[in-house]
């Protein structure tokens, strides 16, 4: 039986899109709604997507419609694809061989934990030749404008695929900001912080993780501490 679950974070924590995301979300802003340099002053790192829209939208005005909440999205999932291409990002150290590691061990199940769209969540791993470690959706930011809400439904999407009431405490989340941290312990989660996004080591450090680690380079280091409940 899987004993350990293990919700990953995408941009930051896994890869760097080397800004792809947010230039096709500027992009889609641009020529479809003619909104000029929209992320003047807007936190993206750890929020949602649904988040970052909703705050777009109200900052320009732009009715939340469902017809135009479909059209920004359809419309940044759409350049998405050439951005990735055009930016050049990569794999974070350590991702490939972690991933590897911990997909050959019949006692965890690997799912997503993030505020990407649910699309654009699978063009970044495929593009990044990382989509088929991931066993289901796990939980995604097209509806929640709250990371804490995105962990509950992760969670909820596991124990439908496991068919089985998974607790929290069999859950580590793997993230690079404070909302990854604070998410975790919303579900009764174990947190594992890394400092390859924009937050330091010393700042995760103040959100107390059950660890934090400069990279996910130490492969048997890091599948130690996911694996080893405290």
């Amino acid at each position: 039986m899987t004993e350990h679950v293990l919700f990953f974070d995408i941009d930051g924590t896994m890869l760097s899109t080397g800004g792809a995301g947010q230039r096709a979300m500027e992009l889609a802003l641009a020529e479809e709604f003619r909104v000029a340099d929209p992320f003047q002053q807007i936190l993206t790192a750890g929020r949602t997507d649904r988040g970052i829209e909703d705050e777009i939208f109200e900052r320009y005005s732009i009715p939340a419609t469902q017809a135009s909440r479909q059209r920004f999205m359809r419309a940044y999932l759409d350049r998405l694809p050439h951005c990735l291409q055009q930016l050049q990002g990569g794999l974070l150290p350590g991702v490939q061989q972690l991933l590897q590691g911990l997909s050959l061990r019949a006692d965890v199940h690997l799912s997503l934990l993030t505020g990407n769209y649910f699309e654009g969540a699978l063009i970044k791993l495929r593009h990044f030749g990382i989509a088929d470690f991931f066993q289901d959706s796990g939980g995604f930011g097209d509806h929640h404008a709250d990371r804490n809400d995105v962990a509950h439904l992760a969670l909820s999407v596991v124990r439908q695929r496991l068919q089985r009431p998974v607790q929290g405490s069999e859950a580590v989340v793997i993230g690079d900001t404070p909302a990854d941290v604070r998410c975790a312990r919303a579900i009764g989660a174990r947190a594992i912080a890394v400092a390859t996004g924009v937050y330091t080591l010393q700042q995760l450090q103040t959100t107390e993780p059950d660890h934090v680690f400069e990279s996910l380079g130490a492969t048997e280091d890091v599948i130690s501490k996911l694996l080893t409940k405290v």
